[in-house]
């Protein structure tokens, strides 16, 4: 017991040191170069490195999301995209931090975790639709414009779903 609560309080130690280290660096490169663009993608490698040393799924969530937004940004900071383009490659990056979820969490972790893909799977569709161009915006005006009022019943509908199926397996 004495040498799990030892390594606990040691791992949990070098978590905090390499989360400090990297603000720190992340800081001083602040005076040498604008590193605004840099605060998200270096917020997501801290949470990456700490799921990494403790081996918990957990930490990977806030990675993969941090790390979308920050690939997103950087990329429609720095090419020159024009709107919906700009859009579209947004979402795809934040779909690939969401996807990143599963990866790391396997890899690192040992842990088999799949709910991210639902709404990554949803940024990627939306955002190649937007990439498509006209086509794929006409869709997205079919779905969520003149079939507006079919989404709340689907929604309603899934949730009756898990309730029920909740419920029967409550019974077994």
């Amino acid at each position: 017991m004495a040498t799990e609560t030892t390594m606990t309080e040691t791992r949990n130690r070098s978590v905090v040191g390499m989360v400090l280290i990297a603000l720190g660096i992340v800081l001083l490169l602040g005076y040498v170069i604008d590193t605004g663009l840099l605060v998200m993608p270096m917020m997501a490698i801290i949470f990456a490195i700490a799921g990494i040393r403790k081996r918990e799924a957990g930490w990977f969530v806030p990675a993969g999301i941090i790390g979308g937004i920050g690939l997103g940004t950087v990329l429609i900071e720095t090419l020159p995209l024009v709107d919906p383009v700009a859009g579209g490659v947004f979402l795809l990056s934040f779909a690939a931090g969401w996807a990143s979820i599963p990866l790391l969490s396997a890899l690192f972790a040992n842990e088999k975790v799949w709910w991210p893909f639902i709404p990554g799977g949803v940024m990627a569709v939306i955002g190649s639709l937007i990439l498509i161009g006209e086509g794929g915006m006409t869709l997205l005006d079919l779905i969520f414009n003149r079939a507006g009022w079919v989404w709340p019943l689907v929604l309603i509908a899934i949730g009756v779903a898990l309730l029920l199926r909740t419920t029967d397996r409550g019974n077994e």
